[in-house]
């Protein structure tokens, strides 16, 4: 990569961690730090962060990967252009502009606390669950931002009180961390990207702009919410107190929109990040495609205030590392999530077992809100190397289902493969080590499956958009995608194709079980 040396900055905002990683010109990371946080459950299928434990998190990776990198002798106090954002979508915080204090822990994209406010939106609107799809893509879910700022406003008495004082902002993580970022409540600027924006329910599509019918509908103050800009341009400058102060802020996107940009995904390429959910997008490029099989229609990326915008077509599910952390910390089976390879390759099957993670629902294609986890086809020759394989298959199944439904709404599997013919599908994340998961994937799919020597693509794609803003690369050098892919892995299906007919088969007829189940807890 031709230009100017010196490094970009990554600040990578995820459900269960915060890292800080330093890029240098070839894209390659040369110092990093990674700090998890408290993950709080108050009641079933409710999952909150305090939000200042996160700000905290994001200082000490900063200054911690400064150290390091400065330790092995990159001279980054000098070097550093420009810093980038990536943060996980939809979760929610309201604060007060005069204190910058929240007014309440922030509700996680995952948290079902909402589903009586959709059902009863579902039922007083004329377009039941796709009342708002034309103008923002998404359905009445619990998984968006609108719902979980609505439960704020209805049920936190602080919420309201700063709301009728003029006091209150709301917005996700990004908006937060730029907000406190800039100086806070001595003048942060509260902005929001174009891809965050795209996953609250209120912005539309095709304007890039707040929705003033949604609004309306909804009853949600437009000067709550945030200014909305591009992926790719400067924001502001780091304030004072900060590890790095006078630092440009360039680049923010939602997580799994990062992840695009850094897997140098065009128009008719797909990828899937394996994290604590899992999020499959296929860029469909400048025109939104509504999708007829429970995805959603959202944002790739735009790089740039005058740059064209770049549409998705996105499947999410909720649980798919997280199903990995649950057998780790819940139930004891593994002592750290590495451990689940070697568990699951003791055995050569799940012995008929299948386990459906529907801990708070399912997303797409599915959208079921009263679905509960289950696990089926016990018997007493199963054990626990089986249990792990059917929950590594059950992050595979899903994905699956939801690449199924794209193939319908892009159109035939034609219209998704390379020259060859094949569809190949780009994989990320920290789970995409595990090559047992990587093969069930090929495997159950029936076509390859391509790992890129940096998993971490999501950090990767924030520090892109930062240095385009600033000239560190050009996008042509980005997606140059040959040079990158030559040492990616490629895991090639090895499954015969009845055997993965009857596999779907009863993968289906286990999610079926899953449902109704809500009320199980009362």
């Amino acid at each position: 990569m031709a230009g100017e040396k010196g490094f970009i900055g990554s600040i990578d905002q995820g459900t269960t961690s915060t890292r800080f990683i330093i890029y240098d010109h070839d894209a390659r990371a040369v110092a990093s730090h990674q700090v998890e946080f408290t993950q709080f459950y108050p009641e079933a299928g409710w999952v909150e962060h305090d939000p200042m434990e996160i700000l905290e998190s994001v200082k000490v990776c900063i200054a911690k990967a400064l150290d390091k990198a400065t330790a092995d002798g990159h001279n980054v106090d000098g070097g550093l252009k420009a810093i980038g954002l990536t943060d996980q979508r939809e979760t929610t915080i309201v604060w007060s502009k005069s204190t910058g204090l929240p007014l309440h822990k922030a509700i996680v994209w995952m948290d079902a606390r909402t589903s009586s406010i959709c059902r009863r939106l579902e039922k007083e609107l004329s377009g039941g669950r796709s009342h708002f799809v034309e103008s923002c893509g998404l359905p009445i879910s619990t998984y968006f931002s609108a719902m979980k700022l609505l439960w704020l406003m209805e049920n936190v008495d602080a919420v309201k009180d700063a709301i009728k004082k003029g006091d209150a902002i709301f917005g996700t993580i990004d908006t937060w961390l730029i907000w406190n970022m800039t100086g806070g409540a001595n003048g942060g600027l509260h902005v929001t990207d174009v891809t965050n924006a795209s996953r609250t329910m209120l912005m539309n599509l095709k304007t890039l702009s707040w929705d003033e019918d949604t609004l309306k509908t909804l009853g949600i103050p437009a000067e709550i919410l945030p200014k909305i800009v591009s992926n790719s341009e400067v924001i502001g400058e780091i304030c004072k107190g900060w590890p790095i102060p006078g630092i440009k802020i360039a680049g923010c996107l939602g997580d799994q929109h990062a992840a695009m940009l850094g897997q140098a995904c065009k128009k008719g390429e797909a990828k899937s990040t394996y994290g604590t959910g899992a999020f499959i997008l296929l860029n469909t490029g400048e025109v939104p495609i509504k999708s007829g099989h429970g995805l959603l229609t959202t944002l790739s990326y735009k790089l740039g205030p005058q740059a064209k915008t770049n549409y998705a077509l996105e499947g999410s599910i909720a649980i798919a590392g997280a199903a990995v952390q649950w057998l780790r910390d819940s139930l004891g089976i593994i002592k750290s999530a590495s451990e689940i390879e070697d568990l699951a390759a003791m055995v050569e099957s799940t012995g008929g077992v299948y386990f459906v993670p529907a801990f708070n629902g399912l997303f797409a294609p599915w959208w079921r809100e009263d679905a509960r986890g289950v696990c089926i086809g016990i018997t007493r020759f199963t054990n626990k190397s089986h249990i792990a394989r059917a929950v590594l298959e059950s992050m595979c199944f899903q994905v699956k289902d939801v690449l199924d439904s794209m193939n319908k709404d892009a159109g035939e599997k034609g219209s998704l493969s390379n020259e060859k013919g094949e569809f190949l599908l780009r994989v990320d994340g920290g789970a995409t080590a595990n090559n047992l998961l990587m093969q069930i994937q090929a495997d159950l799919m029936g076509t390859p499956v391509v790992r890129p020597v940096d998993i971490e693509t999501t950090a990767l794609g924030a520090a892109y958009a930062a240095g385009l803003a600033v000239g560190f690369w050009k996008e042509e050098e980005i997606f140059e995608s040959g040079e990158k892919s030559k040492n990616s892995k490629v895991f090639r299906p090895a499954m015969e194709e009845e055997t993965r007919k009857k596999k779907v088969e009863s993968w289906c007829k286990a999610v079926e079980r899953t449902f109704d189940l809500a009320d199980l807890s009362l």
